[in-house]
């Protein structure tokens, strides 16, 4: 089977979406994409992921033809093949619709940076331009909406993040959920305060030189 390493990391990090109520039914989907192939391994559209494995995980060209499966893939192909396309820094897409950057996405306000943690995926995360999900046009609105971050909301609909790694793009969402979450909870107190440009500077250089390497 082509990519099974890859296969068991995006059947892992599916789960956890689950498991970690950042999902709901079949909202969501992941891939990973090989350069040296031009393949993109995704997750097959409105299958539950506590049921597939990697057998039903979807094997693909950029542009929609289907090289290996038994499934149709994800709705929202494009919305992950074109980061593939234009962007050499992304290598797995995570696509989810978590309950408090879903709700920023519905307001239609981005998530600043009132927490410092924002800066895993930049400054603070736009919002992109609404379209129908799994369409051409909001592939290309979320793709616009991504540059010079790692994540972005989808309006009315989810959140969509990019990055080296599955586990770092389930990460990226992670904090992203954290920083919505306690963000919606400080308004209740006031108006957030949110950190400055310059202080989000100096948190994308320390995060550089953060953790194991």
């Amino acid at each position: 089977m082509i990519m099974e390493e890859q296969r068991q990391e995006i059947l892992k990090y599916a789960r956890a979406l689950v498991d970690n109520d950042l999902t709901k039914g079949t909202g969501g989907n992941l891939s990973v994409y090989d350069p040296e192939t031009g393949l993109m391994l995704i997750t097959p559209t409105q299958l539950s992921f506590l049921e597939i494995g990697p057998e039903d995980l979807v094997l693909m060209k950029l542009d929609g033809t289907i090289v290996e499966g038994k499934w149709k893939q994800s709705s929202e192909w494009r919305m992950h093949a074109i980061q593939y396309e234009n962007r050499d820094d992304i290598r797995a897409v995570i696509h989810a619709h978590t309950a408090y950057a879903t709700g920023f996405a519905i307001a239609r306000k981005p998530i600043q940076a009132s927490h410092y943690m924002i800066a895993v995926t930049g400054k603070d995360v736009r919002v992109a331009e609404y379209a129908p999900f799994g369409t051409e046009e909001l592939a290309k609105n979320a793709y616009e909406a991504m540059k010079d971050r790692y994540a972005v909301l989808l309006a009315n609909h989810g959140i969509l993040a990019g990055s080296y790694s599955v586990a770092n793009a389930f990460n990226i969402i992670e904090e992203c959920e954290y920083c919505a979450r306690t963000t919606l909870y400080a308004s209740v107190l006031g108006d957030p305060v949110i950190l400055s440009d310059e202080e989000m500077a100096e948190m994308a250089v320390r995060f550089e030189n953060y953790g194991q390497k």
